[in-house]
């Protein structure tokens, strides 16, 4: 407790962070390694808190082409029962065979031809129902790859932040004493500006017998850069006026806190700013480490080659 009365009169804490400050009514990070907040929602029907537009567009790709061939596969199995409910003798050009496998599989692919406005082979509807049936699929059809388009469309349209974060930060020795590092640095062929980061610091104490989240805002080495090419070290100064002076390595394994991260770059290839978070518990921390150097020059002379293999390796150093 000493500990936590010395830095609180130096550093001045935040209020409104949204991640609340009863401590007795929060459980676990408040932001998971990916950017993702971790709260879950409850109280009202699932189909109501889960915007399916955005879950569509976040989830990975494998999954999402796996529900859209789930939903072709099943949208062409009803239409084909609803065919052969309706007789199969109102197929014109079916097949004729006693075998029941045989005919559905026919009004299977019958739907698929349907569904997809791809015109019809050697069969084709005869009768009111089947024609309604039809005509109701091919409209069905539309709409559906109208949305599957538009979901593509925004898959492959929609701005992200292809950077990578240091799985550790790091207390490191700075300029005669020690400081607080993680690293980043983009993984594909973008161009990043106006990179800014802000950090915030969380941590629970007990104060008037209540367990209590504190936030404090650390201040930076650099907080913007101009051009976020190669790996950036973003580094916060543990001066007397740190909320983590007087930390030792004890203290990171025994107390619960947590480095949030934000971070907001202008990406010229979409031509808007983008922003992603990350987080690191106190337990994520190395106390004695300095990170290896991302980059070099290349073998001819003429370029920089940055290494994103280094960007969680570090050597352990001596720290006062």
């Amino acid at each position: 407790m000493a500990l936590f009365h010395r830095f609180n009169n130096k550093a001045k804490s935040l209020i409104n962070t949204g991640f609340g400050s009863n401590a007795s009514i929060t459980g676990g990070r408040f932001i998971n390694k990916d950017g993702s907040v971790n709260a879950t929602r409850k109280g009202i029907r699932i189909l109501d808190r889960i915007s399916w537009y955005h879950t569509m567009l976040e989830m990975p790709s494998w999954k999402f082409l796996s529900i859209l061939l789930l939903f072709y596969i099943t949208i062409n199995f009803v239409f084909a029962l609803l065919y052969f409910g309706i007789g199969i003798q109102h197929l014109d050009g079916i097949a004729t065979t006693d075998n029941k496998w045989v005919q559905f599989g026919q009004a299977y692919f019958f739907s698929a031809q349907t569904f997809t406005t791809v015109g019809y082979g050697h069969i084709s509807p005869t009768g009111f129902y089947t024609s309604a049936l039809s005509s109701a699929e091919a409209l069905m059809g539309l709409l559906s790859f109208a949305i599957a388009t538009g979901l593509f469309f925004g898959r492959f349209s929609k701005p992200a932040v292809y950077l990578k974060f240091s799985n550790n930060a790091l207390i490191a020795p700075f300029n005669e004493g020690k400081a607080l590092m993680f690293r980043l640095a983009p993984y594909k062929n973008t161009n990043y500006m106006d990179a800014e980061v802000s950090v915030t610091v969380g941590i629970q104490i007990e104060e008037n017998g209540v367990m209590t989240n504190k936030f404090y805002t650390l201040d930076l080495e650099y907080q913007k850069i101009n051009s976020l090419v190669l790996s950036w070290t973003v580094v916060h100064p543990i001066t007397v006026e740190s909320p983590l002076y007087g930390f030792t390595a004890s203290d990171f394994d025994s107390i619960l806190g947590e480095i949030i991260v934000i971070i907001k770059t202008f990406d010229d290839m979409f031509s808007t700013t983008v922003a992603t978070r990350t987080s690191y518990t106190f337990k994520e921390i190395i106390y004695g480490a300095k990170f290896k150097p991302m980059y070099n020059k290349s073998e001819d002379n003429q370029s920089t080659v940055l290494d994103l293999a280094l960007l969680n390796i570090y050597n352990d150093v001596a720290i006062d």
